[in-house]
């Protein structure tokens, strides 16, 4: 079967759905292709701009159906890709169907790097299906390791109960990826003393697969990579292991993963595996009685025997399909690159969200990271360039890439991003200015020549349009030196 040339888009995770409705909206009686191996789609839901540049929203996971009721134009196509035919200008899906393009745009996102490919016993969370896997696991587990230290890891240690946890990573301190050392004290003292009873009710994401029948639930083909969770994926998901007790965890730092082995390798190899550690400053170690199916050997010598493990060691680019005789240009870490305009190097495709790399020279304050925000930022952005290109139009970059700014929750604190929140390619000519009221808030500044570059504020502090504002306008503050975040002074008042 062929459709005639049309709007294409790939992928049904948030930078592909925004990027479909954008074009929806603007060419209404355009017919606009998603073509999605997924059975669902993510869908933007609530969004709320809550200052210039932050933004909230809830992603919501919906059959293809609900979009093509909203959408009259728009047609959802449940295959995979097996071709993109550049010079044909014509993606070949699975199903065996022919799918001629005016404009294309990619947006297939990212799949786990997970430690070792084809372990039973090593498990990658990405998409709703291996977050249910880990759900369903997890209950039978008295031991699980986690490795990594990116916003899955993070929250994944935070939520799981009455299971001892290894988290393993190859930082000083946790969260690396979104904060420095002082922020992860801030947070540590948190996991250790154990989580409040009363949890606070917000959730983002309605994680359910409600309205949808078995058959749309299950009919994704395996191996097929669904789309990347929502901010709270872990939300009304019980993750509770075996054991009475509530939490224990047991970090790892500044360590890999050397080695895996199954139960029969390691017994026949005669190491030695570890006990969990008594407390935090039990540096007496003890070999381990128990049989475990999987063990870990790390590369600071430690050996620990677990039910399963845990990649979170971030994602790569999910190119694959559309590589293969496409001589697209790649960025370093393997992503599409895309120009400001979202234009790959090939003519007419296009690409948004996790699969691109923003090759455009950046704003100071900006940068590029695999976050729910900028796929639908990119995805958006991509729908008016796309739109602009076939009305013979141009657009500016979208203001949304002026400043970097991410707003999430970790250990149920509030947590603002902004800018170059941590000194991110300053090299040493910076200083850090900071604040921490302990259980409280923890508030960092970036300073680089008397202007604000950066900041990490956790907490309700209430801060954030004040230093968005800040960063944005390049105000020299040189003046206020320390007394910029004196408590005392109401830094609202000087910068309104």
């Amino acid at each position: 079967m062929e459709t005639a040339g049309k709007l294409v888009v790939v992928g049904g995770g948030i930078a592909g759905v925004t990027c479909a409705e954008q074009l929806a909206i603007t060419f209404p009686s355009e017919d606009i292709l998603l073509v999605t191996s997924s059975p669902v789609i993510k869908a933007v839901t609530n969004f709320k701009q809550v200052s210039k540049t932050l933004e909230e929203f809830d992603v919501e996971e919906q059959p293809g159906s609900v979009l093509e009721s909203r959408f009259p134009n728009i047609r959802v196509v449940e295959s995979g890709v097996k071709q993109l035919q550049t010079e044909e200008r014509c993606v070949l899906t699975e199903d065996g169907s022919r799918h001629v393009y005016k404009k294309l745009c990619l947006c297939a996102g990212a799949k786990p790097k997970l430690i070792c490919e084809g372990n039973p016993y090593v498990l990658g969370i990405r998409d709703t299906d291996s977050a249910q896997e880990f759900q369903k696991r997890l209950t039978k587990a008295k031991r699980i390791m986690i490795i990594g230290n990116g916003g899955i890891a993070l929250e994944l240690v935070y939520e799981i109960e009455g299971c001892e946890v290894i988290w393993a990573i190859k930082d000083k301190a946790i969260g690396n990826t979104f904060f420095d050392v002082g922020a992860a004290e801030f947070l540590t003292s948190k996991i250790i003393s154990g989580k409040p009873e009363a949890k606070i009710a917000h959730k983002r994401t309605r994680y359910t697969t409600e309205g949808m029948t078995k058959e749309t639930r299950t009919s994704a083909p395996a191996g097929s990579v669904g789309s990347a969770l929502g901010p709270d994926w872990h939300e009304g998901l019980d993750l509770k292991g075996t054991k009475e007790f509530s939490r224990k965890v047991h970090i790892e730092t500044m360590c890999e993963v050397k080695k895996i082995y199954l139960q029969e390798e390691f017994k026949i190899l005669k190491k030695k595996s570890l006990t969990f550690p008594k407390d935090h400053h039990d540096k007496s170690v003890t070999a381990d009685k128990e049989v475990w199916p999987v063990y870990v050997e790390l590369t600071n010598g430690n050996i620990y025997g677990c039910d399963f493990v845990v990649s979170a060691t971030g994602v790569t680019p999910n190119t694959e399909p559309f590589l293969s005789g496409n001589n697209f240009d790649l960025g370093e870490d393997g992503g599409l690159k895309v120009d400001d305009h979202m234009r790959t190097s090939l003519p007419d495709v296009y690409a948004a969200g996790d699969i691109c790399t923003a090759a455009w020279p950046p704003s100071p304050v900006w940068q590029q990271m695999r976050l729910w925000t900028q796929a639908r930022q990119m995805g958006w952005h991509a729908a008016r360039c796309m739109a602009a290109a076939v009305q013979g139009d141009s657009v500016d970059l979208d203001f949304s890439f002026e400043l970097f700014a991410h707003v999430t929750r970790f250990f149920n604190y509030k947590v603002v991003l902004l800018g170059k929140y941590n000194a991110q390619g300053l090299g040493t000519d910076h200083e850090l200015l900071l604040r921490c009221s302990k259980g409280q808030e923890y508030i960092k500044v970036v300073m680089q020549n008397g202007r604000m570059m950066g900041a990490v504020l956790i907490g309700e502090t209430d801060l954030e349009e004040t230093f968005e504002n800040l960063i944005l306008n390049q105000m020299d503050l040189s003046s206020y030196g320390e007394r910029l975040l004196d408590p005392d002074v109401d830094i609202e008042d000087y910068f309104d």
